[in-house]
């Protein structure tokens, strides 16, 4: 196996696990891969990983489906 399939590989064992890992963890890989990848990639990867995780990514799908409020305030 070619060395950029093993990052690859990497990379996505690691988004597969990255809401059970610690903060701390999370936050060394995520600034290990801006570093690499440019800071330019900042923003994208942080949504990335915030839909990973199960606490915001259950976040998310309960406000997508909260219903829109009546034009008259109900």
């Amino acid at each position: 196996m070619a060395s950029n399939e093993l990052m690859a590989a990497l990379g996505h064992g690691t988004a597969a696990v990255w809401g059970r890992l610690p903060t701390e963890v999370q936050h060394e890989l995520f600034e290990a891969a801006v570093r690499s990848a440019g800071e330019g990639t900042r923003e994208q990867l942080a949504i990335f990983l915030h839909k990973q995780h199960p606490r915001t990514a259950d976040s998310d799908r309960l406000i997508r489906d909260m219903p829109e409020p009546d034009s008259l305030g109900g």
